[in-house]
């Protein structure tokens, strides 16, 4: 694969990453607003495990 093909899909999964992350906030938001503690914590392990899957994208190259 060439370098401008990796750089174009790794850019989209990027994407795809924040467009989660913010829809994990806005359904945390949601059930904070209606007073849904178990869907809060489930949308914060959610943000979490974005998060996580977000490492290898901003740290390139580190051994894990």
């Amino acid at each position: 694969m060439t370098g401008s093909r990796l750089s174009f899909e790794r850019k989209y999964q990027i994407w795809g990453w924040a467009l989660f992350i913010v829809s994990s906030l806005f359904y945390g938001a949601a059930s904070i607003r209606a007073g849904d503690l178990l869907g809060v914590l489930g949308s914060l392990f959610f943000l979490v495990a974005c998060i996580v899957f977000l490492v290898p994208f901003l740290f390139p190259g580190r051994p894990g």
